[in-house]
């Protein structure tokens, strides 16, 4: 049996756009034939659910009882990757519990497999983070998401703040997460859908639908360039699936 692989995204800063990276996530494993669970730790309204309501479940993280339902469950559900959205300003104080129960001891170990998106927003404030969850990151695949949620640049203009923060940790992976049109990105968002399906022009059901020919293509194009860089850093190989032929509804 596959050993459990679990994904953290998340951020200590609002706004970032960290559930936004959480659906690619589940599209990308979806096409990818990877069985696939997540948590929603928005309690008690939930944001990811909304788009994926299937496979998707609100819990409290900081609560025993819900750390329990994740953790506890990890060798005895069948989806072998368990992804987890963590709520805006808790990514530290998550990472904190992940290490006081083992679970970090338990990566380190190689007994699970653990992956860390850490959704990094255009501020000094945003990569000063980074420092901050370094010392948990031990044992993790650990991911530097740019997700460029407008145009603003990350400091690549000077370089010497640019490297003084992205260069920080040795073993970290730098991402980056395109800008989707606004209209686009609206749209998916009023439609309440993975992009997937807003592709495919399903709803929720798979039922037919009528979202804009111009909108499902700039989602398209947005997506491929996400998936691309899943692909750069063979995201299904870190999480032990080797996939079939990618099923890409279009």
């Amino acid at each position: 049996m596959a050993k459990p692989a679990v994904v953290v995204v998340g951020a200590d800063k609002g706004g970032v756009g960290k559930t936004t990276v959480s659906r690619t996530l589940l599209d990308y494993f979806s096409a990818n034939n990877v069985p696939t669970r997540a948590f929603d730790t928005e309690s008690p309204r939930g944001t990811l659910k909304r788009f994926h309501p299937d496979i998707t479940e609100i819990v409290d993280m900081t609560t025993t009882a819900d750390q329990m339902k994740i953790f506890d469950t990890l060798n005895a559900v069948s989806p072998s990757v368990t992804v987890i959205d963590v709520r805006a300003g808790l990514l530290s104080p998550a990472l904190a519990s992940l290490r006081d129960i083992g679970f970090l001891d338990a990566a380190k170990a190689g007994q699970i497999t653990f992956a860390v998106f850490h959704i990094l927003g255009p501020s000094i404030a945003s990569l000063e983070e980074i420092a901050e969850t370094a010392g948990f990151m031990g044992g993790a695949k650990y991911f530097l998401v740019k997700n460029f949620i407008n145009d603003t640049q990350f400091f690549q203009w000077d370089q010497a703040t640019y490297n003084s923060y992205f260069h920080r940790i040795k073993d970290a992976t730098e991402l980056t997460i395109p800008k989707l049109n606004e209209m686009a990105y609206e749209q998916v968002e009023v439609s309440s859908v993975p992009f997937l399906k807003f592709v495919a022009n399903k709803g929720i059901s798979d039922e037919a639908a009528n979202y804009s020919f111009v909108l499902r293509g700039y989602v398209r194009h947005w997506l491929a360039n996400v998936w691309s860089e899943y692909d750069r850093i063979r995201l299904t190989d870190i999480v032990g699936s080797k996939s079939a032929t990618r099923n890409s509804e279009k």
